[in-house]
This record gives structure tokens, C-alpha cells and sequence, in this order.
């Protein structure tokens, strides 16, 4: 930790932008103000940060996490298994936990976010009421923790908080959550006896309660489909608030006409999708050993009709994905890799349109946007995407949240390699060794 942190910036210098322009970049408070070529802008030197040509993109958002789960799977040690096995494991080990040690997962979990960059958390948080058997006190503890770490981070990020409710959750106990400050109503009404009843009865809460929706729908290969009943539910919903869902897996595997429907159904609504490919990737097709479904949404679908599609890591090394790296430029990669974008569309799901459907501000290196800001040693979207290189600069609001430096050493490759150290059983080495190729040195290779 650095207690000279946060630190206010007014003037971001010689930044690589996306499109190739190298700038500097005037920040006012948490805004953006100028952004003019390298060199021209000038500021006090404290509020100065050089930035030597690092790529500077909007901050990534985070639209789906489970920061009261986060880093449990070392004291659970779940058995590695489908979305069945993995509630099953959770709900064993739920009934065990305090409200401390929910807190400290999630504090730690958050601040290794905002140290890769993400400046945004929604993060849904259990009704912990044991299948409907526990007291009000028992289903409030995840509620208490994530409130708590919101309220103790809220100097350096946004977080979100939503009520997840599973279908034996009294709406006692969905009540009692939502009094102590969480901001949206969830659940994930495809685990119901009656998905479709679920979705009501939790539309209903939110209606009473003035508050926004984001559901875990229809996450499943097959069986039931609930997004378009939602979607056609909060079409005439006052705008002052976001509705969306999660994972929506079972779109991947409908029929043309269906998914039309269910697609137009969505846009029509302005749903926000939130596709979250690393779990789902994890949890899905278990039981298809012989072309193994990859159990994402229709993203490609869903972007033709304008739908707004953000993209999350959603669990991370708890009983619903064992590994992760709280890292969005793992969750672009694999939108390049299973869902077949491109980087510049990948990384944009996991920021300006994650930031779009939490309903945050915008941000980035425009004028006019919000300053939440990642620095990175990179030289474009792809290469960033690709390597994820660790050097990072993470702005909130205009302040210096986090910063990570890398200096890495390698050892030389030999100049000069004769022919005779090459051992005998290698012809083609053999033959580029006599050619007695130059390599350029350095032994030390320094990351700016």
C-alpha cells in the first residue's frame, strides 16, 4: 500500500493514443479537459505524470462480479465440476463464513481490480438464506461485508452492489438486504420451480423499491428461456436506472427464428447482456465430451440488433471457476479467442460498454469524459489485449490510484556461435550456425 496515494493529476504527458497519436492530456477535477500533441501542455510538476508513450485507454469496468465468493476455492477445495456442483460446494461452505472474513475476501479481491486497471465493480452479493431456512441476521452477512468494503473504497472506485436472490430466498430476506444500501435487485430465476414466477417476483421488488434489475438469466445449455419475459417486463420502466443480465447462455444454443425473437425482444427494451466468458467457458459442457459447446451468448446476434453487450470475468477462484486473474484483459482475450471479435471490440465491451450498462458516466482520454484512466506499456489494443503487459497507471476520477513497474533482465543470447559447439545430430542448427548470424545485445532489457 502507498499513503501517497491517491494523488491528483492535472496533466497526463506524452501518451500514446489508440488511433496512434502521441498527446498530452489535461484533467480538471475528475474530467478531461484538453487533450493536444506531446509536448504542448503544461502543469505544476507534482500534478505531472509522465507517461513516456504508455497506450492510454478508458479504464476497464467491471459488470459482473462476485466479490463475497472471491478467493474462497482454497478453503473450500470444491471438486471441479458444472454450475450444479459448484452452488452445491458454495452453499456447504456459506454457512460457515463471518462477516469479516466475507470482507476481507472482497477488499482484497476489489483492490487487485483496481491495481489492473478496473476502476468500476458491480458486484452481486448472496441473499444467504439457506435455502430459505436461515434468519434475517444470517441472510444480511454477505450484504454487511460488501457494504462495508464499498463504503471503505469509495475514495478510489465505484462499486455496485446487487442483491442476489436465489428462488428460496424470502423476500424478507431480500428486503432486509436491500436496507442496508445494495443498489439493484438480482437473482437467477432459471434455477426456479417456476423461472418465469421468479422473474415476477423480483421485477416486483424492484418496482416497489424503485430500483434497477440485473438478473443471472438462463444460464444453461438448455431448458428454460426467461430473458425475453424480462426484457418485455421493464420495456416501459423509467430510464433513470439499468436493467440487464448475465451470462444469457441459453441464446447461444437456440434456433435462428428463437433467438430472433428473443434479440429483438432485448433491443427493444435496452436490456443490457453481460457475456462472462471465463466462467462460463468453465461451467458449461460438462456433459457434451465430443464438440463441447464453448457456452457463451449470442454475442454476435446481439451486437447486430444494437444491443449494448458488456463483457465481465464474473468469479474468480471460488467454486464457479478455480482460476482467474481480476484482470479485464483476460476477459478480452477471450472474447478474441471464443467469441471471435476483434481486440478493439473485445476491449471496448470491457470498458466503454461495461461503463454503459452499469450506468457510469463516460470515460477516457476525451474531452469531456470521465478520468478513469489505464496507462499501459503497450503499443496498440491488440498488443495490450495479447500480452497484458503488468506496467500499469490506473487513474479514478482524475486521482493516481495504483501504479505497477516492472524491470525485467534476460540474459543475453551469444553473439557468435561456431559451428563446432553445435552438437552433430542438429544439421539445420549446424548450417545456421556457420552462418555465424549477429544478434544484438543487450544483457539488460528494461520496461519503461
Amino acid at each position: 500500500m502507498d499513503s501517497s496515494l491517491p494523488r491528483p493529476i492535472t496533466l497526463l504527458r506524452t501518451a500514446l493514443l489508440a488511433d496512434g497519436r502521441l498527446v498530452d492530456v489535461a484533467v480538471t477535477g475528475d474530467t478531461v479537459t484538453e487533450v493536444a500533441p506531446a509536448g504542448t501542455l503544461r502543469a505544476p510538476s507534482a500534478t505531472t505524470l509522465e507517461l513516456d508513450g504508455r497506450l492510454l485507454l478508458t479504464a476497464p469496468a467491471e459488470p459482473h462480479a462476485h466479490l463475497d465468493k472471491a478467493l474462497s476455492a482454497d478453503r473450500i477445495d470444491p471438486p471441479l465440476g458444472d454450475l450444479g456442483s459448484a452452488i452445491a460446494a458454495w452453499a456447504e461452505y456459506a454457512t460457515t463464513m463471518s462477516v469479516d472474513e466475507i470482507a476481507d475476501r472482497a477488499r482484497t479481491a476489489a483492490l487487485a481490480l483496481l491495481s489492473a486497471g478496473t476502476t468500476a465493480v458491480r458486484t452481486h452479493v448472496d441473499v444467504l438464506s439457506h435455502g430459505g431456512t436461515g434468519t434475517v441476521a444470517e441472510a444480511v452477512r454477505g450484504a454487511q461485508a460488501l457494504v462495508q468494503v464499498r463504503d471503505e473504497l469509495a475514495h478510489l472506485m465505484d462499486i455496485e452492489l446487487v442483491a442476489l436472490a436465489g428462488p428460496l430466498a424470502p423476500d424478507e430476506h431480500v428486503e432486509a438486504v436491500l436496507d442496508l444500501g445494495v443498489d439493484l435487485v438480482g437473482g437467477a430465476p432459471h434455477l426456479a420451480e417456476d423461472p418465469l414466477a421468479d422473474v415476477d417476483r423480483l421485477l416486483a421488488i424492484a418496482r416497489r423499491r424503485g430500483l434497477g434489475v440485473d438478473l443471472h438469466a438462463d444460464e444453461s445449455l438448455d431448458g428454460p428461456v426467461t430473458l425475453d419475459h424480462y426484457a418485455r417486463a421493464v420495456r416501459d420502466w423509467p430510464r433513470d436506472r439499468q436493467y440487464s443480465a448475465g451470462h444469457c447462455v441459453r441464446l447461444g444454443t437456440l434456433g435462428p427464428d428463437r433467438l430472433a425473437e428473443v434479440v429483438a425482444d432485448v433491443a427493444a427494451a435496452d436490456l443490457g447482456v453481460i457475456t462472462l466468458p471465463i466462467t462460463n467457458l468453465y461451467l458449461q459442457g460438462w456433459q457434451h465430451p465430443v464438440s463441447t459447446p464453448r457456452g457463451l451468448t449470442a454475442i454476435q446476434a446481439l451486437l447486430d440488433a444494437g444491443v449494448r453487450v458488456a463483457a465481465g470475468a464474473d468469479n474468480v477462484r471460488d467454486p464457479f471457476n478455480p482460476v482467474g486473474r481480476s484482470d479485464a484483459l483476460e476477459t478480452a482475450s477471450l472474447l478474441v479467442t471464443a467469441g471471435h471479435l476483434t481486440p478493439d471490440q473485445a476491449y471496448a465491451m470491457v470498458s466503454d460498454t461495461a461503463r454503459s450498462v452499469m450506468g457510469l458516466p463516460a470515460a477516457g482520454p476525451v474531452v469531456g469524459a470521465r478520468a478513469d484512466l489505464l496507462a499501459i506499456a503497450a503499443t496498440s489494443v491488440t498488443d495490450a489485449v495479447a500480452n497484458a503487459p503488468a506496467d500499469r497507471v490506473v487513474l479514478s476520477r482524475g486521482r493516481l490510484v495504483a501504479r505497477t513497474e516492472v524491470h525485467r533482465t534476460v540474459a543475453a543470447p551469444t553473439r557468435d556461435v561456431p559451428a563446432r559447439d553445435v552438437p552433430a545430430r542438429d544439421a539445420p542448427a549446424r548450417a545456421r550456425a556457420r552462418a555465424r548470424v549477429t544478434v544484438p545485445e543487450p544483457a539488460t532489457v528494461p520496461v519503461p
